[in-house]
């Protein structure tokens, strides 16, 4: 199978609660990293972002050396910085996050040769990774075949202050991105922030629902995540318990591991209860790591 990724690439900087700060790359490495260790040998991770380029060759090569799976054909270079983005940790779960030189919106004229997927992933990483009539373009390109969109709000959510903080605000066109995709994902404070009517979460939910979305999925970290869907016009509710961590080493991650893990096993099997139990997995897996370094090793430490 092959798998389509969007989103933008950063540069992340972690300032944990305790301990030096961590520097690898983050932003949509997280998906593209677990996508390519949970691929096949038959399978292919397509991503499509830009890097700057006097880091193009340099990511490439590592990327294409690690993770045999992923064809780097969609990654482009550009002039401007890649996006930086310090996370300063509160405690495990809360953190303030900054964001600095972010990325123009990925065009559709750098995706659309590459929509002969199984699949697609975009990940609001910065929230100006796509914009809306980009997404339209994907589905009107894709919806013949019926193949699965998984979006994820993310960043969507964040605005930017002038001192570069993110903050939460409400999405005013939130049903239009939704119309055109099939999961939609949020965490518990994305969801809770979305709307400017300030609907309860199971209102949100049960508008999601009405637009032709088959699943609703809303990650709780270390308590998992709930799954919605619509059964006879009835919305069903499914609580995934989390999974106990030995210890917890950084969060940072988890939601983007936890949507591409979802993602491949959603589009392998249709299933979205099981998909997020093993979604589950993958997330708890990754809290065992500081930043992205070591994802490669995430296979290893799932029983698969």
């Amino acid at each position: 199978m092959k798998f389509l990724v969007i989103g933008h690439l950063c540069h992340d900087v972690i300032h944990p609660v305790e301990g030096p700060e961590v520097q690898s790359y983050g932003g949509i490495y997280y998906a593209v990293a677990t996508l390519a260790a949970l691929a096949g040998s038959s399978d292919r991770v397509v991503p499509v972002f830009g890097v700057n380029r006097n880091e193009y060759e340099s990511l490439v090569h590592h990327l294409t050396h690690t993770f045999p799976t992923v064809d780097t054909s969609g990654i482009f270079p550009f002039d401007e910085p890649t996006n930086s983005v310090h996370l300063y940790y509160q405690d495990s779960q809360r953190r303030i996050e900054c964001s600095k030189d972010i990325s123009k919106p990925i065009s559709f004229a750098s995706i659309r040769d590459f929509l002969d997927v199984d699949g697609i992933l975009i990940n609001m990483i910065s929230g100006f990774d796509i914009t809306v009539n980009t997404l339209d373009e994907i589905r009107l390109a894709v919806r013949e075949r019926r193949t699965p969109i998984h979006f994820d709000y993310h960043s969507l959510t964040l605005g930017v202050q002038q001192n570069h903080e993110r903050f939460r605000r409400p999405v005013s066109d939130w049903r239009r991105w939704a119309f055109m995709t099939d999961i939609v994902q949020l965490n518990e404070e994305e969801i809770a922030g979305l709307t400017l009517e300030k609907l309860s979460e199971e209102q949100t939910v049960g508008h999601f629902l009405t637009l032709a979305v088959k699943g609703v999925i809303v990650t709780r970290g270390e308590r998992g995540a709930t799954v919605f869907y619509s059964d006879h016009k009835a919305v069903v509710r499914k609580d995934v318990p989390g999974l106990p961590v030995p210890r917890s080493l950084d969060a940072t991650g988890c939601g983007d591991v936890f949507g591409a893990a979802f993602h491949f096993h959603y589009v392998k099997t249709r299933d979205a209860v099981a998909s997020a139990q093993f979604a589950n997995t993958l997330a708890a897996a990754k809290a065992q790591m500081v930043g992205a370094e070591e994802m490669h090793r995430l296979r290893s430490l799932v029983p698969l």
